[in-house]
C-alpha cells in the first residue's frame, strides 16, 4: 500500500510514450515540491481494482474507467470524485461515416448494412456512436451487421488501432460504415488512411466528455489538493511545461466535471457493458 507522504498515480500503458510522458511530469511535480511516482498498468479494469484497493491514489481514468470506478464506489459506499481533466477532453463528438459515393442520406439508410466499429471498450468508436444508432431505431447485430475490429481489449480504444481498421473497412468497402472520433477522422484523412474527399459524415453523436483524474475517499487530501493545483497551474506558454502538454494532447488542464458522461452511460446501461466487471470488483470489496 502506498504511504501517504508520495502521491501514486496509476495510468495505463497504450502507448510506448506513456513512459516518456509521466518521467516528465515526475521531474516536474519533484521540482514543485510534490513528492510522485506511478504506476503503470496493462488495462484499465486492473487500473480500477488497483485503486479500489488502495494501491494507487489518482487513477488517469479513460470514461469508461470512470463509469465503472463511479459505479462500484456507490454500490460499496464510497465516493468517486473526477478532480481533473485536459480541454481536449471536452465537448467530443463520435461520426458515422460512410464513403463520399454512398447511397445512405441518413442514419435510417444503414439497415441491413454493415457497419465498422473499433475496439469493443471503446466509448468514441464503439459504444456511443453505437448508441446513436441504437436511438435511431436500428438494433446493432439486428437491424444492421457490426464489423468488430477488437483490438487490444482493455485498453478503452485509447490506442485508435481498432478505429483505424473500421476506417480501413470502409475503404476497401468491406464496410458501408465505420464510426470513429471526429478527431480521427481529420487525422485519418492527414494520414491517408481515409484519402481526402473519399468519405462524408453520416450522422454525429451529441457532445460527450472523454478521460478524467479519478480519485477516491480516504485518499491523501493535502497531496491531492497540491496536484490539482499543479495541474490546473500549468500555462502551456512555460516552455518547461509545453512539451509535456503536447505529449499529453492538451493545451490546459481545467476542473473536472461528469455531465459529459451522460450518453456513455446510456450506452453502458443499453449494452450491459461494465456490469460484469463492477460485480467482480463489487464482490472483492465485501
Amino acid at each position: 500500500m502506498p504511504d501517504h507522504k508520495t502521491l501514486i498515480l496509476g495510468a495505463v500503458a497504450y502507448d510506448p510514450k506513456v513512459v516518456t510522458i509521466w518521467d516528465g511530469f515526475l521531474a516536474y511535480f519533484e521540482k514543485q515540491g510534490l513528492a510522485f511516482d506511478y504506476i503503470l498498468f496493462s488495462n484499465y479494469e486492473r487500473q480500477v481494482e488497483a485503486h479500489f484497493a488502495g494501491q494507487i491514489h489518482v487513477a488517469w481514468n479513460s470514461p469508461l474507467a470512470w463509469i465503472q470506478s463511479e459505479r462500484i464506489a456507490a454500490a460499496t459506499g464510497r465516493k468517486a470524485e473526477a478532480i481533473a481533466m485536459r480541454d481536449t477532453d471536452c465537448d467530443l463528438t463520435s461520426i458515422v461515416v460512410v464513403r463520399a459515393d454512398s447511397p445512405f442520406q441518413t442514419a435510417a439508410d444503414l439497415r441491413d448494412a454493415r457497419v465498422a466499429v473499433g475496439a469493443e471498450d471503446s466509448p468514441q468508436a464503439t459504444l456511443i456512436p453505437l448508441n446513436l444508432l441504437s436511438r435511431e431505431g436500428l438494433e446493432p447485430g439486428k437491424s444492421f451487421e457490426v464489423l468488430r475490429f477488437d483490438k487490444l481489449r482493455g485498453k478503452h480504444g485509447d490506442h485508435i488501432g481498432g478505429e483505424r481498421d473500421a476506417a480501413r473497412a470502409l475503404v476497401r468497402g468491406d464496410a458501408e460504415a465505420a464510426c470513429m472520433i471526429d478527431g480521427n477522422h481529420l487525422l485519418f484523412s492527414r494520414e491517408g488512411t481515409l484519402p481526402p474527399g473519399t468519405t462524408r459524415v453520416l450522422a454525429v453523436t451529441p457532445p460527450y466528455d472523454h478521460c478524467n483524474f479519478t480519485v477516491l475517499d480516504g485518499a491523501p487530501a493535502g497531496l491531492v489538493s497540491r496536484f490539482r493545483e499543479l495541474l490546473l497551474g500549468m500555462s502551456y506558454e512555460d516552455s518547461a511545461v509545453r512539451p509535456l502538454l503536447d505529449l499529453e494532447g492538451l493545451q490546459q488542464w481545467r476542473p473536472g466535471r461528469t455531465e459529459g458522461y451522460v450518453l456513455l452511460n446510456d450506452a453502458v446501461d443499453r449494452f450491459g457493458t461494465v456490469e460484469p466487471f463492477v460485480r467482480q470488483v463489487n464482490a472483492a470489496c465485501t
